[in-house]
């Protein structure tokens, strides 16, 4: 059975880990709500999400299902974050037009290592009985080709396989999907059946394009163990105009502090607009719901205020309270007009001044681009201020007489600033 968000709310739940979860907009659906809700008021109960190692890091769209997690240790369940070291070295074909570039298993491992940094802040994984770090290549990589099919091999048929949405759409577009993609939702099922096996794992948490392949590991866990288990999507989150929240005209909102500075996750945050406040602050931070209805109503320079404290809940969630406090103070220099005091939110060395640092590299280096050619239309645009002075030039470099104080500062258009420090 399927059981949308809206029917959740119309009455209340026995568990205060559901409900809280169905207040804060972190439900869209659940293969049995009620049943689920049952579990949660039982005890206990263990509940996993899943990422593949496709990049160094993950980025703001995973945050909503980590934050789900999040809210359930909170309310003293258990987490698993299972990182995809198997799985990785096929790819997830969901709702792609073509393959994902397959990965050698040096580049997954690197990438795992990244990921366990950029979960580190959201999960408690100092306590022995809190959150655990799962790797699928455990199993996975285990398992023999002839044993593997004889297994589960009889408990899909293809014809419901290309039933799913993930598959039907890469069809439709008359996009080849190989064999190996193709077997990928069975893999994924196959995790959810071992994580049962080896953690009493019952619960399945992941976003809403995922939701087949949950459905397939509910369903194999039932036919060969008899197991009950339970799959609960996160919705999709945009933005008010529509667009895809956690991408910007410089790139993916990472959470990695190597590859977004903490400085540049609290901007987006503070950038956020007005009518998406409410639900950022509902889905993004630890704040109590009666905060969030209090913030999300407020107007003008009372909303601005507002989205200082997402920007610095959201951002003390991944990086920390300090670097939180950080960027706080930093942003309030520089959203002041107080360039020449606010701290650097970024260092580069100084040797590379002697033959002209690109602007186009710098900028893409600080995170106010996502490539050269970003940056490019950024100043032919108009759009770049360096030093208060508007730039025309994509050619220009940055040179030893742009300093004050070893330092320089960036602007893309009215909300996105950088301090440069030269050392």
């Amino acid at each position: 059975m399927t059981v949308h968000a809206r029917s959740a709310s119309a009455s209340r739940l026995k568990s205060e880990a559901l409900q809280v979860l169905v207040d804060r907009g972190l439900v869209h659906q659940c293969t049995d709500l009620e049943a689920l809700d049952a579990a949660f008021a039982a005890g206990p109960v263990t509940a996993y999400a899943g990422f593949d190692a496709t990049a160094a890091s993950l980025h703001v769209g995973h945050l909503v299902p980590l934050m789900t997690l999040r809210w359930l240790q909170k309310l003293g369940h258990r987490p698993l974050v299972v990182l995809g070291g198997g799985t990785s070295l096929v790819g997830d074909p969901s709702f792609r037009n073509d393959a994902r570039p397959l990965l050698t298993e040096a580049q997954v491992t690197e990438n795992i290592a990244g990921i366990r940094r950029s979960i580190e802040g959201v999960l408690d994984l100092d306590d022995s009985e809190g959150a655990r770090l799962v790797d699928n290549a455990e199993w996975l990589t285990e398992f023999r080709f002839l044993e593997f099919l004889r297994d589960y091999g009889t408990q899909f048929t293809v014809n419901r396989m290309i039933t799913f949405d993930s598959v039907r759409s890469r069809l439709d577009a008359q996009q080849p999907l190989t064999v190996l993609e193709f077997c990928y939702m069975m893999l994924q099922a196959v995790d959810f059946l071992e994580l049962s096996r080896r953690h009493e794992c019952r619960l399945q948490v992941g976003g809403s394009d995922q939701w087949g392949n949950i459905v397939n590991g509910v369903e194999l866990a039932r036919k060969t163990d008899g197991r009950r288990l339970f799959g609960l999507t996160v919705p999709l989150v945009t933005t008010a105009g529509g667009a895809k929240m956690g991408k910007t005209a410089a790139g993916a909102v990472w959470l990695h502090p190597d590859h977004l500075s903490p400085f540049a996750f609290w901007q987006f945050w503070r950038n956020t607009a007005d009518a998406d406040v409410g639900k950022c602050l509902r889905l993004f931070t630890d704040l109590p719901m009666s905060e969030v209805g209090r913030l999300a109503v407020l107007e003008g320079v009372e909303l601005n205020e507002a989205k200082k404290i997402l920007a610095t809940q959201a951002t003390g969630v991944v990086h920390g309270p300090a670097a939180a406090g950080a960027a706080l103070e930093q942003g309030e220099a520089l959203f002041a007009g107080g360039e020449a005091s606010a701290r650097p939110t970024h260092e580069a060395d100084c040797a590379r001044l002697a033959a002209g640092l690109g602007l186009l590299d710098l900028l893409v280096e600080v995170g106010l681009a996502a490539s050269n050619g970003a940056a490019r239309r950024l100043i032919e645009g108009g759009g770049l201020r360096l030093n208060g002075e508007t730039v025309a030039d994509p050619r220009r470099t940055v040179t030893a007489a742009d300093l004050t104080d070893g330092r320089l500062t960036l602007a893309a258009g009215r909300r996105r600033k950088a301090v440069v420090a030269f050392r």
